[in-house]
């Protein structure tokens, strides 16, 4: 179990990464190509790409392409559709709230504040799931939560942007997303689920491009770039991850926790490619997160045998 969970947190702070990194690449397109075309093209190139490494992975564990039962089939169509429902609803929402705020807005900082915040959706609405938590991910959670305030908001939230309403919920919907992940993962191969998950994904944002928007080619080959990562790093790779670094955790608040580290990423991320210096706060905030990840990873019987000792 303690192997799994290292193993758990070692690709659940992968997919942070590139997920952290991911924000530079969304506020980058915001401005040019429209929510739904983003997510419609990022998600069609991300299900095809993990097609070959589904059939690669397969055949490496010695198993047909295609599960033989008729219910294992349904199972994993069932589990692919409901958790590409929820995060074509995430990822959009997201990408709507990023694009919504006016120029010169704090966009990166309150979006990954506000996506991040599922650390506390997550758990709370676990509850329902009869999941509990455990005392050292509880208290977890608060730091975690503390650190993204210091590392997002430190000088206060100024203007209350329509942008920081959506990505609110958007938050709320990527909790939803990871339990229902949680659900399924341990039934169905994860790196189909991924695939599918993301065809899901995309058709429903294609009909929604087609309906709601007008999709302008020259900006979209303009941005093929943060379009490219975004497809294959950080949904391709960075959403398999999760569902792989998911399926050895267990505990689905803990796995948030691990994921919300794409706010210090992102962080970085302005560093590497935005030139951004970080200030005090943001250091601070990363070290409350990093106690947060340590806190976090304590066996939750620690305080049971301390109490036996005394």
């Amino acid at each position: 179990m303690k192997k799994h969970r290292i193993l758990s947190s070692v690709i659940l702070l992968t997919a942070a990464i590139i997920w952290g990194m991911a924000f530079v690449a969304q506020e980058q397109l915001a401005d040019s190509v429209p929510p739904f075309t983003v997510n419609a093209i990022r998600s069609l190139i991300a299900s095809v790409a993990l097609i070959p490494v589904t059939a690669i992975t397969r055949r490496l564990q010695g198993k047909r392409l295609l599960e033989s039962e008729p219910a294992d089939r349904k199972k994993l169509i069932k589990a692919g559709v409901v958790c590409g429902v929820m995060l074509c609803i995430s990822v959009n929402l997201q990408q709507f709230g990023i694009a919504l705020y006016p120029e010169g807005a704090p966009a990166s900082a309150h979006s990954g504040f506000l996506t991040a915040l599922y650390i506390i959706f997550v758990p709370l609405f676990g509850l329902f799931l009869h999941k509990k938590p455990g005392l050292f991910v509880g208290i977890a959670v608060i730091l975690a939560t503390v650190g993204l305030y210091f590392l997002c908001l430190y000088n206060g939230f100024g203007a209350l942007y329509t942008g920081d309403i959506v990505v609110l919920i958007c938050g709320m919907a990527f909790a939803v997303q990871i339990l229902c992940v949680d659900r399924y993962i341990g039934e169905v191969d994860g790196v189909k689920l991924s695939s599918i998950q993301f065809l899901v994904t995309g058709l429903l944002s294609a009909v929604l491009m087609l309906i709601f928007e007008k999709p302008d080619i020259s900006a979209i080959l303009a941005g093929w770039k943060p379009l490219l990562y975004l497809a294959l790093m950080s949904s391709g790779v960075g959403y398999t991850l999760q569902i792989i670094g998911q399926k050895y955790s267990d505990n689905p608040t803990l796995a948030s926790i691990l994921m919300s580290m794409e706010s210090v990423f992102a962080v970085i991320g302005g560093v590497i490619f935005m030139h951004a210096v970080p200030q005090i706060n943001e250091w601070i905030g990363c070290g409350i997160m990093l106690a947060a990840i340590i806190i976090a990873q304590l066996p939750s019987d620690l305080l049971k045998k301390k109490a036996k000792q005394i």
